[in-house]
């Protein structure tokens, strides 16, 4: 590192030590208070079997009908791409899961956003929790599909960079529909029987940093109400929602056709979408051309979400699943290393729950991560406050040689090795966004302007993932989070 670049990075790193010091104290909060709204689950796992599995599934659309007489801006690629029109409608789902052994339900919620704050989430499990509607719950748990098409629901794509693209009347409908979406998957609740299944993806998906690793599987699981008055599909597949490029419509992108897809072809059903571990970055196959517009985008968006939907409905070997839900969720604290997120933070772009570390010009920013089992060992879920990493999940690493620092990543547990189930996924981009979630074998920032300007390693690969990172550190406080729920649950 030259004299000039560790001025820069001093000066940056002086001046944002500087800005939290003095940061008044409503921009920050407590874990605490962070947690205040999180339901923690189940103290310890047990396998004994409920009577029955009671589901309900419900939605609601917050897609914004006056786009044409107020600006809003699309998330996901360039700032100032304000809102022209609507390709599709976006919609909060959820589905409340009850396996009747009497400790409550759980829901699990998607929106149709490219992400969505903890402190947001915390608004609509506020708002669900306070509503006086629902029973006994013992996890609410909101994702995000990562649709680049949405409308700015973190506050990064506004006018400026330093200006909120978020629409505070908007924000205050997602979270009222979101909520509404979550009642209503609780009222209308019914008794029948779960059931799972998988199937590979063959030559979908795209991975365009190295390693090249990514989960192929799609897993679908399927709830049959007893009185048959339709089925409920949740399907989990691992890819970018970004197939309409730099589009000005507003689209939930390939989950909405997805979705379509399995509804229109299974009579009275409904179908929610929940995406996997993305970071790395994986996409769908053709995703290098969308980049360049060098096909239909639109058509291309379309045809791959009705291809994930006929594969969901292909699937023939399912496995009943016991009525046994175990889950547990814990509040974890992550280093606030990018001094851009927090900078962002005190221009109130965005608003993720902040901290103030022991040492006062030091940022944390408050987060948690899950952990759900269902039937006895038959599927396990982690989920994840982000974007992360394949590897992170599978081990599979790049290797001293070919790594940005050429060291082997230091990780003593990946999450597959975590639990024996004998069915594992990620479910990402849940109960918070904190961005790509890296190896730091492979985390390489730029030497002046870090979380600035994208780092090119010795390999002549580009590091344009850690300037939307947290960290380096974030991956392993996460792997230790989830692996402390799975131990303490024994």
């Amino acid at each position: 590192m030259s004299f000039k670049d560790n001025f820069t990075r001093g000066a940056i790193s002086a001046l944002t030590n500087l800005l939290i010091s003095t940061m008044p104290k409503k921009y920050f909060t407590t874990q605490a208070k962070s947690n205040q709204f999180m339901l923690t689950g189940n103290e310890k796992f047990s396998y004994e079997a409920g009577e029955k599995w009671t589901c309900g599934f419900g939605k609601a659309s917050y897609t914004p009908d006056d786009y044409d007489k107020k600006t809003y801006y699309i998330a996901g690629y360039d700032s100032n791409n304000p809102v022209k029109g609507i390709l599709d409608d976006l919609y909060a789902r959820a589905v409340y899961l009850d396996d009747n052994r009497g400790d409550g339900g759980v829901i699990f919620c998607a929106l149709d956003c490219v992400g969505i704050s903890r402190k947001d989430i915390n608004e609509i499990r506020m708002l669900a929790l306070e509503s006086g509607k629902l029973g006994k719950m013992k996890s609410i748990n909101i994702s995000s599909t990562h649709t680049h098409a949405g409308v700015d629901s973190q506050g990064l794509w506004g006018e400026k960079i330093y200006k909120c693209g978020r629409d505070e009347a908007f924000m205050a409908n997602l979270k009222k529909q979101a909520a509404k979406a979550i009642v209503e998957a609780y009222e209308n609740r019914k008794d029948g029987k779960l059931y799972m299944g998988y199937t590979e993806a063959e030559d979908m998906q795209a991975d365009v940093r190295t390693p090249v690793t990514y989960d192929k599987n799609l897993t679908r699981f399927r709830f049959a109400p007893n009185d048959k008055s339709g089925d409920i599909y949740m399907v989990n597949f691992a890819s970018h929602a970004e197939l309409l490029g730099t589009t000005s419509l507003v689209s939930a992108d390939f989950p909405a056709y997805l979705i379509k897809e399995i509804e229109e072809n299974v009579p009275k059903s409904n179908a929610v979408f929940y995406n996997g571990a993305v970071g790395g970055m994986i996409s769908a196959k053709e995703i290098k051309k969308v980049y360049r517009d060098e096909i239909d985008c639109e058509a291309y968006m379309k045809g791959f979400g009705k291809q994930l939907g006929e594969l969901a409905l292909s699937i023939e070997e399912e496995t009943e699943i016991k009525p046994i839900l175990n889950i547990k969720s814990k509040g974890i604290r992550v280093s606030g290393d990018n001094t851009v997120l927090i900078l962002a933070r005190y221009l109130k772009v965005l608003n993720n729950d902040i901290g103030r570390t022991e040492k006062r010009n030091k940022a944390c920013i408050f987060s948690e991560v899950g952990y759900v089992e269902l039937g006895e060992k038959d599927v396990a879920m982690f989920l994840v406050p982000g974007e992360l990493f394949p590897e992170l999940y599978n081990g599979e690493f790049l290797t001293e040689a070919d790594s940005a620092h050429h060291r082997k990543a230091s990780y003593k547990k990946v999450l597959k090795d975590m639990t024996d189930c004998k069915h594992k996924f990620v479910v990402g981009l849940c109960n918070d966004e904190l961005g790509y979630i890296l190896a730091e074998n492979d985390f390489l920032l730029n030497d002046a302007m870090p979380y600035i300007e994208k780092a090119t390693d010795d390999m002549d690969r580009g590091h344009y993932e850690e300037t939307n990172s947290t960290g380096p550190n974030t991956a392993q406080v996460i792997l230790d989070g989830i692996e402390e729920l799975i131990e303490s649950a024994k």
